[in-house]
């Protein structure tokens, strides 16, 4: 775990954390990671929905299963967590104690439920009017779906995302496909940090909060973008390309005499020396395959002869001489595999944590690296409502006497 004692680039900025789950999460541990005190509010013995969503589950000191997920590890380290039952009028009085302390608030409720509870923005920016209040739902504040729930691979299907993603139809395994991971979610996270550092940086200005409306819907549309503004033009509806590309060719996975490899040719000097490689420089010098309009258009014929030529030869073999020649290509990694590799190695990508009570967590480090305000990995994952009593000293004041009050009413 990296102790150095660098201010975080966020350090000056207290995140008031009510959303659970993935999207907000992420945005809040990308705060989190950037230095920026986060303050996770969870439910009283419960806490967010993903500490159970195992297994697996986060070693314990002793080495066997605790019951927090490595799933809820994966979005909320460098965070405190706080227990506080929103559905009480005391709680809801701590939150906008907080939110008055606060710079940000983000939550992931459906459409309406927090204004029930006096917690919605209308109601913490009269507490405080700097606040930034920022929303995350499925569909969005408003119109015709808002108040529809939601999960990931809901959106990936109506963002159009699984419309262009699986093997062609017609083929074996042909149809849609969801990614291997929430997309949507994650997108939305990384979305919701940008905004959320958008209106900081407005706020420093002018002195004003504001609300963010953030929708998954609206973030896996936008991540189409390519795709759609081709649409607009032509009118021609995208498909599924599988693991090709509709508009660079080679770029896809070939067999090789062991596996297989991935090549992406994406220009005509890169197709060049590919076909040096190969040892095919007649395809190269084919008008056919020349430009890579011409490789588009033909691509089946040419595909058929680049792949005959992998076939003959291990994948590694390939990758050397490849990349000896400046052409991308790489082979399809598993997990483990990637870990194995010595770039992966070099960078550091994965950030061993240890929790207050000695249990292990392995996690991925950010990519963020700011050179001059570098990523801190501080605080393992919380346990629930492990930081539950100094919140309510150091920053809201509270005596033991009131804490005591407040766990023995059932508010936190």
């Amino acid at each position: 775990m990296n102790t150095n004692a660098v201010a975080g680039a966020l350090s000056h900025i207290r995140v008031l954390d009510l959303s659970r789950v993935l999207a907000g999460p992420w945005c809040t541990q990308n705060l989190a990671d950037m230095g920026a005190e986060v303050i996770k509010v969870e439910r009283p013995k419960v806490g967010d929905d993903t500490r159970s969503w195992g297994p697996p589950w986060i070693a314990s000191a002793d080495g066997s299963d605790s019951t927090d997920s490595t799933y809820f590890a994966s979005t909320n380290r460098n965070k405190k967590s706080i227990t506080i039952d929103m559905a009480k009028p005391g709680g809801q009085a701590l939150i906008r104690e907080l939110a008055r302390t606060s710079d940000v608030v983000i939550e992931n409720y459906k459409v309406g439920d927090l204004k029930r509870y006096g917690l919605d923005y209308a109601a913490l920016s009269e507490v405080n009017p700097k606040i930034v209040y920022l929303s995350v739902t499925g569909y969005g504040q408003s119109g015709p779906d808002s108040h529809k729930p939601g999960y990931d691979v809901v959106f990936q299907a109506t963002g159009g995302i699984m419309s262009i993603t699986g093997e062609e139809d017609g083929k074996p395994g042909g149809g849609p496909q969801k990614a291997g991971i929430a997309i949507a979610d994650i997108l939305t996270g990384q979305y919701s940090t940008i905004a959320i550092l958008a209106a900081l940086a407005h706020r420093s200005v002018t002195g004003k909060g504001q609300y963010i409306d953030m929708a998954l819907l609206d973030c896996i549309v936008a991540l189409g973008s390519n795709q759609v503004t081709g649409f607009f033009r032509s009118g021609r509806i995208p498909r599924r390309w599988g693991n090709g590309h509709p508009t660079v060719v080679p770029y896809q996975p070939f067999g090789t005499a062991d596996g297989n490899v991935i090549v992406a040719v994406g220009n005509d000097e890169q197709f060049r020396r590919f076909c040096h490689v190969l040892g095919r420089e007649d395809l190269a010098a084919d008008p056919k395959f020349r430009r890579s309009a011409g490789r588009v258009a033909n691509r089946d014929e040419l595909l058929t002869q680049i792949a005959a030529v992998m076939a003959t030869r291990p994948g590694q073999e390939w990758v050397d001489k490849l990349e000896a020649n400046n052409v991308p290509c790489g082979r399809i990694n598993n997990y483990q595999q990637v870990f194995e590799e010595p770039q992966v190695r070099h960078r550091k990508l994965r950030i061993d944590m240890e929790r207050s009570d000695g249990g292990k967590v392995a996690t991925i480090a950010s990519p963020l690296r700011l050179q001059g305000t570098p990523i801190q990995y501080a605080k393992a994952p919380p346990l629930l409502g492990e930081h539950t009593d100094v919140v309510l000293k150091d920053v809201l004041g509270k005596s033991d006497a009131e804490v005591a009050a407040l766990r023995d009413g059932g508010v936190v």
